[in-house]
């Protein structure tokens, strides 16, 4: 009896939805991708056993190898109200655009009296800008004025996302304001104590130094 012979058919895989799923992916990470903004100054710091990490939030100062200071803390919101405080104490009128792309940058070491100039340069020109560092003499401390605001309206804000979050019935999670300093391995120990100084006199008294890990791996 002759063997009955089935229809042999071509296999079919519809890839369509598979690309729409890509094309959807690759438009999601193009518009919540943030661009990096580069930094004014390298610190290399030394080298310890430590393993803590950094907090999420936190300010940062920053010392190079010739003792400058640089000023910066990565919650956007509180570094566009803390230049607005900066402004009213200093006469300086910031427009929203430039309070905008304030919120938006890293850390800066420029006097307050420059910073307007520093704000409007686009990111090329800000890297070629060789940075006096921020006052923090007795006389001068501008630096302190930063710290102070900063941490004010860190505060701030922190108690208008506790009343927001109870009023919609959900759990606040607070972390608090860290402070840490970090510098140059060849920096000298005198410009370390200045802004340790700076911050006791502002009562601040617990902060994190900065380092590498030994092993190589970057730890903060």
């Amino acid at each position: 009896m002759a063997k009955i012979k089935m229809p042999k058919g071509n296999p079919s895989l519809d890839m369509t939805p598979m690309v729409d799923l890509a094309f959807l992916l690759v438009t999601f990470f193009m518009l919540t991708a943030s661009s990096r903004v580069s930094e004014p100054v390298v610190v290399d710091t030394p080298s310890s056993i430590s393993d803590k990490l950094l907090p999420e939030n936190v300010m940062l100062i920053s010392i190079d190898e010739k003792g400058r200071a640089f000023y910066n803390i990565n919650n956007s919101d509180v570094r566009q109200q803390t230049l607005e405080k900066m402004g009213e104490q200093y006469k300086i009128n910031f427009t929203d655009k430039e309070k905008k792309r304030f919120a938006g940058m890293t850390s800066f070491g420029v006097p307050i009296a420059q910073l307007k100039e520093y704000i409007n340069m686009d990111d090329p020109h800000r890297m070629l800008v060789k940075s006096a560092g921020i006052p923090h003499d007795s006389l001068h401390n501008e630096l302190g004025d930063w710290i102070q605001f900063g941490r004010v309206e860190a505060a701030k804000q922190a108690k208008v996302q506790k009343e927001k979050a109870e009023s919609l019935g959900r759990e606040f999670k607070y972390e608090p304001l860290r402070f840490a300093i970090k510098a140059d391995s060849k920096t000298n120990y005198i410009a370390v104590k200045d802004i340790i100084t700076v911050f006791t006199d502002k009562d601040i008294y617990r902060f994190n130094l900065i380092t590498d890990l030994e092993q190589g791996e970057v730890k903060k």
